[in-house]
């Protein structure tokens, strides 16, 4: 499960530096990275 967390995380930073630097896509992308930023936390507090 830990491992399942892990990826999304590093897939919705990717997806927010795509769009960030590609796309603007504007509000959308700053939500995807405040959910990775939590699924990293997430991740660093459980082990």
């Amino acid at each position: 499960m830990s491992n399942l967390l892990y990826a999304v995380a590093v897939v919705l930073v990717i997806l927010w530096a795509l769009g960030f630097f590609v796309y603007s896509v504007g509000s959308m992308i700053h939500v995807l990275l405040i959910i990775a930023v939590i699924a990293i936390l997430l991740r660093v507090i459980r082990g």
